[in-house]
């Protein structure tokens, strides 16, 4: 008997519950993946556009007015009017004055682009996005995005803003029947000014209804975005690890950093002129060279097994042990080994040394 077991891989895979760290943000900023809607961008340049259109409407009219009458009167009102020269400077005026004529708008468009971008991203410089990817020349994997959740969002998106900006266009359009009706009767140049009047409030409608769906994308696109960054639990520990180095072995070279500062001290207690102890918590070896060092110094301290150690090595050395119970506690929580003891207990361990050079005289 055959047996089919089917398994879902997915079920082993570790959700992305953990926000992303600074290095994986920053990571992620250098290859370009930041938080941006484009049509944030496109909702502000079409408002941009036809403002600048209707603020520049009469210096572009103006400039075109004069084109086409020095048009007129330098190429066209002539007998060789379709000479090749003559075609070829008409075109070349033709095409520089259009280009004049739109350098305002051009120049209010890039400008938005600019400060949308800025807004949104900030500054950022980056290569990777021109980076070539041969990845993206697989034909399945583009038969895959075409039908992603992703492209379908943006096929509902545009929808969307069809159907709304469609609802505004209509909606203008019918209230101004009548002037639409009624310009059939007017000169060319009311009907130009009419048509330039109903485009621009048309564009302004829509950039703004643009606006509001334009918000909408943006906090879908900061979802999206903070989603894509999220990282599972052994992501994190890993990057931990990289960061700051693997737990394990830092706390071995503690444990070994601690090892060789313990023998150090011990091979310095032979060099103490007394050890104070508690009698059995704590035991200080202190050291004083009067021709060289201003006060006494702590040279190895310990507690406990440590302590033991100590006065095992001062038994050993014939190092003398004064047992001060308050002065060994003071000295222990106070002052670390290599360390000169602090003024308010000169007086005490004066007195242990005096004690103890005393002792060392009768000997």
């Amino acid at each position: 008997m055959e047996y089919l077991f089917i398994i879902d891989l997915q079920l082993f895979t570790e959700e992305k519950t953990e926000k992303p760290t600074p290095k994986k943000v920053k990571e992620s900023r250098e290859k370009g993946q930041v938080l941006q809607s484009r049509e944030v961008t496109s909702a502000f340049l079409l408002i941009g556009t036809f403002v600048a259109i209707s603020v520049f409407s009469k210096f572009i009219g103006g400039f075109l007015a004069r084109t086409s009458i020095y048009t007129y009167q330098n190429y066209l009102n002539l007998d060789y009017s379709f000479s090749i020269t003559n075609i070829s400077k008409l075109a070349t005026t033709v095409l520089l004055s259009i280009f004049i004529s739109i350098l305002p708008i051009m120049a209010v468009a890039i400008l938005i682009s600019v400060i949308t971008g800025y807004m949104q991203v900030g500054y950022l410089f980056t290569t990777k996005t021109l980076e070539i990817k041969f990845s993206k020349l697989n034909p399945i994997e583009g038969f895959k995005k075409m039908f992603s959740m992703k492209s379908l969002i943006e096929l509902l998106k545009s929808i969307i803003k069809i159907i709304f900006i469609g609802y505004v266009v209509f909606i203008y359009i019918r209230g101004n029947l009548t002037t639409i009706f009624s310009s059939i009767e007017m000169d060319i140049e009311t009907i130009i000014g009419t048509i330039l009047t109903m485009s621009l409030q048309i564009g302004i409608r829509s950039g703004i209804v643009l606006l509001f769906l334009a918000a909408l994308d943006y906090l879908y696109q900061k979802y999206e975005h903070e989603k894509s960054l999220k990282m599972t639990k052994q992501e994190v520990k890993e990057e931990y690890k990289q960061t700051e180095g693997n737990p394990q072995i830092k706390s071995k070279i503690r444990e070994k950093q601690r090892q060789m500062s313990m023998r150090r001290m011990m091979q310095e207690i032979p060099n103490a002129d007394v050890i104070i102890t508690n009698p059995t918590h704590y035991a200080i070896a202190v050291q004083y060279k009067h021709l060289s060092d201003s006060a006494p110094k702590v040279i190895a301290k310990g507690q406990d097994l440590i302590a033991k150690r100590i006065k095992e090595i001062g038994q050993e050395k014939n190092i003398p042990t004064v047992e001060n119970k308050p002065l060994a506690q003071a000295l222990y929580k106070e002052v670390e080994i290599g360390d000169f003891i602090p003024p308010d207990l000169y007086q005490a361990v004066a007195e242990v040394l005096a004690y103890v050079y005393q002792m060392n005289n009768r000997r």
